[in-house]
């Protein structure tokens, strides 16, 4: 499906020849809206699921959304929030109005009938807790929601300087909780859309992911969900000292000091305007913010203590979320897409590999030492990528399976093999391939990058019926359809041209990170007084 096949997301416009008074009604507990009917579907957006974040409840939790009379046209998505437009080099086109009622929620369903009962599968974004939303075009659902007889909900949460960094005078991790406040209205109202509160699965990629694990670890999260598919789960969570002194230093690019009261004035696009321009010189800083500097992404979730307790794996590890089947994975080669849009693929020198093997590995110059005995024929640039996608998303990811087992709940693990067929496959299974061969949106956001033209092969199309299945199998069932993982077989589905299961492929970088539990990341060397 490309982008031209559906109305825009981001545009408003009905689609042509569907009458505004026609579309199916449903009752919220806030009042009455009025969704679309489109390719058999019964389609709802923008729906209000907390109060908009400005004014006085700005950097404050969620509140409840204000009630309306009447009905509601629910046709066209809430606007995004307040977000950076690039990324990677790349622009993010964002033509919604930039109202402030950001915190909304979009609805798929086959028939908003009470009495149906689905299973209920909720999108989280990923965007590198900076950008995203939950109207992208690679994100339409139709096909989950037809193949898999489910509802599909998707939604916005704050992001960037909005939901993320760590001020004083505003709780941490505002982005979680407006996830929270999404899964508390799906409770409270997903019933009358034909779908079952209790048969509800939190599905999410990359910050989406790493959203997810830390929603397994969130006491406030208990009960919202069953299920949950993590799909390359980043390992970098903040400690409450580096959140801390990156939120002075986001503060700082603002002419503000790092409080709420002090920045509530300040407009939105002149926070995002300087989250980009400290994210732009962040790698020029790594004695002072250590790994976290060269990705050049300020925001994470915060382990404070309260909101967030712990890291997810030890949350996990400790029982936290032993009652919620876990599905979990990740792509073979997640930096390439990184590697390949900063422009350096193809210059990374030993020296380069030798500082970022010591940066990443465990053990500093031991785990140097690790990676090249593992990897002896491996090239500079092939070590400087492997470190880099082990410790960013496949290790993390892994380990939050063997978390879950340790606390005595059940995980699946999946990798992805297959490559993606641009360039002749140069970007390989790279960060982001899942998303365009799960949704089936071949030519909308990065899937535009990674199929050429938007269209997919014939083995990207069965790979892709494969996996919607495993995972509305999954949202179902609990179980994808492979056996799940335990620590002496370590039996993985392996998601290429051909579906198998067998031992985990990254035995040899496993081995290297035996032992290694990802604790928050702290702060190397504070900016002196």
């Amino acid at each position: 499906m490309t982008t031209s096949e559906s109305p825009s997301p981001e545009s408003g416009a009905l689609p042509s020849g569907v009458p505004d008074t026609d579309g199916p009604v449903v009752r919220t507990a806030s009042g009455a809206v009025r969704g679309l009917r489109e390719r058999g579907l019964s389609v709802f957006r923008g729906i209000p699921f907390a109060a908009p974040p400005v004014g006085a409840a700005r950097f404050q939790a969620p509140r409840p959304p204000r009630p309306w009379d009447g009905v509601r046209e629910a046709y066209a998505f809430g606007p995004p929030p307040p977000q950076e437009t690039g990324f990677l080099g790349r622009t993010a086109q964002l033509a919604a109005p930039q109202a402030d009622d950001w915190l909304t929620v979009n609805v798929w369903t086959p028939d908003a009938d009470p009495s149906a009962a689905r299973p209920v599968m909720v999108w989280i974004y990923g965007g590198a807790f900076k950008l995203g939303h939950g109207g992208q075009p690679g994100y339409d659902p139709q096909h989950l929601v037809r193949e898999g007889d489910l509802v599909v909900v998707t939604f916005n949460y704050r992001v960037g300087m909005e939901g993320f960094a760590h001020w004083d005078g505003a709780p941490a991790n505002r982005g979680l909780l407006d996830q929270v406040a999404a899964l508390e209205w799906v409770q409270e109202n997903i019933t009358a859309f034909g779908g079952d509160p209790s048969q509800v699965t939190v599905f999410g990629e990359s910050a989406g992911a790493g959203s997810i694990a830390s929603l397994l670890a969130m006491p406030r999260a208990r009960g919202l969900f069953r299920r949950a598919v993590a799909q390359s789960v980043p390992g970098t969570f903040f400690s409450a000292e580096l959140a801390r002194d990156l939120a002075a230093a986001l503060a700082a690019e603002a002419g503000r000091g790092p409080t709420a009261a002090d920045l509530a004035g300040v407009e939105p696009q002149r926070l995002t305007e300087a989250g980009a321009a400290l994210g732009a010189k962040m790698a020029q800083y790594t004695d002072r913010w250590g790994q976290v500097a060269p990705t050049t992404v300020p925001f994470a979730p915060v382990v404070d203590g309260e909101i967030l307790p712990t890291t997810p794996w030890e949350a996990l590890a400790a029982g936290a979320a032993r009652e919620v089947d876990l599905l979990v994975g990740h792509n073979r080669d997640e930096y390439r897409l990184f590697h390949i849009m900063s422009g350096r693929y193809g210059r990374i020198t030993d020296d380069l590999a030798t500082a970022t093997l010591r940066l990443y590995a465990p053990g500093g110059e031991a785990g140097e030492t690790a990676y090249r005995t593992a990897y002896p024929d491996a090239s500079a640039e092939q070590l400087f990528e492997r470190v880099q996608t082990d410790w960013l998303f496949a290790i993390p990811s892994l380990r939050l399976a063997e978390a879950q087992h340790t606390g005595g709940g059940r995980a699946h693990v999946y990798e992805l093999t297959w490559p993606a067929p641009e360039s002749g496959g140069l970007m390989g299974a790279c960060h982001a391939l899942d998303i365009p061969l799960l949704f089936g949106t071949y030519g909308a956001d990065l899937g535009g990058l990674l199929f050429p033209g938007g269209r997919p092969t014939p083995e990207a199309e069965r790979l892709s019926v494969f996996m919607r299945g495993a995972w509305t199998a999954f949202a179902r069932t609990g179980t994808p359809g492979w056996p799940a993982h335990d620590p002496h077989t370590r039996l993985v589905q392996i998601l290429d041209a051909e579906p198998s299961v067998a031992p985990y492929p990254e035995e040899r970088s496993r081995r290297i990170w035996e032992g290694h539990d990802f604790p928050p990341l702290p702060l190397p060397l504070p900016l002196p007084a």
